[in-house]
């Protein structure tokens, strides 16, 4: 394919199981296929002695290099270490993770011999850099900016990491967009039976989102959004884990529940059955070897599978209801409900929902695996300036899934911006002295919508210093809470008196990158570009020196070419050829020059016996 203008933007959802790309192309969005020919990317980084491995590759090798094949970092990604999800998901991973400076959580992977402690930020950049590869193989040019999507209930520290992840890969984010928001743009581009209300319901590997968004010609109106960012089939897939630990336990009297590789092979085989079981009422799985040589085998129904994680699909339904009562709707007024996500393939999960909704077909029409990256790349089509009319008349009002605010005295948050309010969004409140003589305001900023504000989600936070000494409530700050398109906040205030101004945009707080950390990821991220580089080179040059020795081997086998050269020069060269393949088999890790060199040494010989004849 011809190469395209800089302005050429794709989209990229960007999952906790798998992720996808996607472009505007022909008046129509492609999904871009990898160099596997799938249409989704396993969102998963493994660390070798010898290479990093992403997508297919790095999902092909978990069940033999568990401790070093990293999945789900969206789950840690603008998260603590303390956080109780994190410590929760700890138990089940097969991979390190410790804490790191200001209580991030680091993964820890062995590469090349060497033990090295990784971001979320900086696996997930990784996984986008393998989507960015996998667009530009295709597009035959290097593509720069990209809408990026994420789950309607991220938060502001969430938000800021995935754009930094995306800085680290070599992405410019032309916007953040809400998952459910993309689906909805996905199902609603071409609807032309005017004004209707489509709750998009999105159960992906580990986020789940609810929208309800109006759409009219063209206009995605959101209403309302909700969720649980911690929610999704890995939960579904733990859960069958820790039943078939327990089960093992129980057999045999043997916890695996430490056994890293036991616990990789059992996830394996536990998402497997998860599969199976959407589409019969029972299957069984059955691992060689599991631990100290015994082969596990077990059966599970659908049944059991329900009643394993009925408390997550309830918590479905309840978000939903909550997010209909935020859009102030009745259930009759919703004209579609549509699935998006993988895990909305459970039986059970779409049962519930048209129960809920006394009955009403589903709307399956669209894929549940590529919408999000379908809209994303119509979103990217339309802020880049390409694509038809349709694509340019689009019209997208989304909302914050949580109330912004600040604490006023006795610990009580001061709500500035409520939850589903259109974004972009302004919004000024004014604070005042509490006490006589006050010489400073302190502002700490919250997301979330807990009366108390230690019980909300923790900023960041500024100071106005050195204010006028006046009795209490005299002195005053105009505080400004400006959110932009992507969700991401910025906070200023001023005392109008004095001047005096200060701000804070919740980038370098507690948890999140600097612009140190930032720089390093990205140093980091070339040289891997190019020990990844070096690496094929390394690999290609061997593959080649194969190859010869093995079209040499053949030729030797031809009798047009025996039948002209003297039997100790074939017994010579026979010899030369067994050992070529002796040496190939201990220097695997050789370097080019070194394979080079052997290469041109075994071609020397070949051409001082056999001359042109070869």
């Amino acid at each position: 394919m011809a190469g395209r203008s800089d302005s050429l933007a794709i989209g990229i959802d960007l999952g906790t199981t798998y992720s996808c790309v996607a472009v505007w192309q022909h008046e129509r969005v492609e999904i871009i296929v990898n160099e596997q020919g799938n249409r989704t990317t396993p969102s998963c980084v493994a660390f070798t002695d010898t290479e990093r491995l992403i997508g297919d590759a790095a999902k092909n090798q978990a069940a033999m290099n568990p401790p070093n094949t990293v999945f789900d970092a969206k789950r840690l990604i603008g998260r603590m270490y303390g956080d109780a999800t994190v410590q929760n998901d700890m138990r089940v991973w097969p991979f390190k993770v410790v804490e790191g400076e200001s209580g991030k959580p680091m993964i820890v992977a062995t590469y090349k011999g060497h033990e090295k402690k990784y971001s979320a930020e900086e696996i997930s950049s990784m996984v986008l850099f393998k989507m960015k590869e996998v667009a530009n193989m295709y597009l035959n040019t290097d593509v720069k900016t990209a809408v990026i999507t994420v789950p309607a209930y991220f938060n502001d520290s969430q938000r800021l990491a995935t754009k930094n992840a995306a800085s680290v890969a070599g992405l410019r984010v032309l916007r953040l967009l809400n998952e459910p928001t993309a689906a909805a743009i996905a199902y609603g581009l071409y609807q032309k039976t005017g004004k209707r209300n489509a709750l998009i319901f999105d159960l992906g590997g580990g986020t789940f989102d609810v929208s309800l968004v109006t759409i009219d010609n063209g206009r995605f109106e959101v209403k309302a959004a909700g969720g649980d960012t911690h929610l999704g089939g890995e939960d579904f897939d733990n859960r069958m884990v820790e039943y078939f630990v327990s089960e093992f336990n129980r057999k045999y009297r043997k916890d695996i529940s430490n056994n890293s590789r036991a616990l990789g092979r059992l996830r394996v085989a536990s998402e497997r059955a998860k599969r199976i079981l959407s589409s019969t009422s029972q299957t069984s799985i059955e691992i060689d070897c599991l631990c100290d040589g015994i082969d596990f085998s077990s059966k599970i129904t659908r049944a059991k599978f329900e009643e394993l994680n009925m408390d997550f699909f309830n918590k479905c339904m309840e978000a939903v209801q909550m997010c209909l009562d935020d859009a102030n709707l009745e259930k009759s007024r919703v004209n579609e409900v549509v699935l998006v996500g993988g895990s909305t393939r459970i039986p059970k999960v779409q049962n519930m929902l048209q129960d809920f909704f006394h009955g009403k077909d589903l709307c399956k029409t669209i894929n549940p695996d590529e919408a999000v990256a379908y809209g994303a790349a119509v979103l990217a089509a339309h802020l880049s300036g390409q694509g038809s009319q349709v694509v340019q008349n689009l019209t997208l009002i989304d909302v914050i899934p949580l109330s912004l605010g600040y604490e006023s005295l006795g610990e009580v948050m001061t709500f500035a911006i409520p939850k589903n309010t259109p974004i972009p969004a302004t919004r000024e409140t004014t604070s005042v002295t509490v006490c006589d003589n006050q010489s400073a305001f302190l502002f700490k900023v919250y997301q979330g919508e807990r009366t108390r504000s230690k019980n909300n989600n923790f900023l960041g936070e500024f100071s106005l210093l050195n204010l006028p000494l006046a009795p209490r409530g005299v002195t005053q700050a105009r505080i400004q809470f400006n959110i932009d398109a992507d969700g991401i906040l910025n906070v200023s205030a001023q005392e109008p008196i004095t001047g005096q101004k200060n701000s804070i945009t919740i980038t370098n707080d507690k948890g999140r990158l600097t612009k140190e950390e930032i720089e390093k990821m990205l140093e980091d991220a070339e040289r891997y570009k190019v020990d990844d580089q070096e690496y094929k080179q390394k690999v290609d040059a061997y593959n080649g020196l194969e190859n010869f020795v093995y079209a040499l081997k053949s030729k030797l086998k031809d009798w047009n070419i025996r039948s002209k050269v003297i039997l100790e020069d074939l017994n010579k060269m026979e010899d030369v050829v067994e050992e070529a393949f002796k040496w190939l088999e201990v220097n695997k890790l050789a370097e080019i020059n070194v394979i080079a060199d052997k290469r041109k040494e075994i071609e020397l010989i070949c051409n001082s016996v056999f001359g042109p004849i070869m």
